[in-house]
């Protein structure tokens, strides 16, 4: 399927990056902008399945698994390697997300997809509306892209005047997105206790 394949090309290009990020300073510029196609595409995969009619349980899941992956080797990569974020960013939004992708999987056993699962009105809109989804991958990519700008300008332009501004804004974008993160991952648990309860 189209939609499935576009989301696998996302992954696959995500590790072409950040095998090929830092070595040289065109090749960080052609890699910054991938990444800004990386997060576009996000949002084209779910759109060509709807499009085409090819909407699956697989493919909601496969999507939500390779965005978690995405996430979390930008997360770590810029954490660990480039050491432009501190650590606990990705071990929060790691945390997170194996709870909320648990309590996922028990609704899969009575076949509910992810968004399937967010029946009251109010969770559903904050993890599964279209705003909230929009929501929160712009400020992903935002964050996607000002990190890798940072660790460009402070590898090739290190006394460029404008770097403390730009770390500045660029510390409170992952701020942010990590807080998102967490506000998105919560409804999860109160739609699901019921399947926690279930699996006790």
């Amino acid at each position: 399927m189209a939609a499935n394949a576009i989301t696998l090309f996302r992954l696959l290009i995500t590790f072409v990056v950040i095998a090929i990020f830092n070595q040289q300073e065109y090749i960080d510029i052609v890699c910054i902008v991938t990444i800004v196609i990386i997060f576009y595409l996000d949002s084209v995969d779910g759109i060509v399945a709807r499009k085409r009619n090819e909407t699956t349980a697989f493919g909601a899941v496969f999507d939500i698994a390779v965005d978690r992956i995405v996430e979390i080797v930008f997360w770590i990569y810029f954490s660990v390697i480039v050491e432009v974020i501190p650590i606990w960013m990705p071990m929060v939004v790691i945390t997170r997300g194996i709870l909320t992708d648990s309590v996922r999987s028990m609704a899969m056993q009575d076949d509910k997809t992810p968004f399937e699962m967010m029946t009251i009105p109010w969770t559903r809109a904050l993890t599964s509306s279209r705003f909230s989804r929009g929501f929160y991958g712009g400020i992903k990519l935002i964050t996607f892209v000002l990190l890798p700008i940072l660790s460009f300008l402070t590898q090739y332009y290190p006394t460029t005047p404008i770097i403390p501004t730009f770390s500045l804004v660029t510390i409170i974008f992952a701020y942010s997105t990590v807080v998102v993160c967490l506000i998105r991952g919560f409804p999860v648990f109160v739609d699901g206790w019921k399947y926690i309860n279930a699996n006790q």
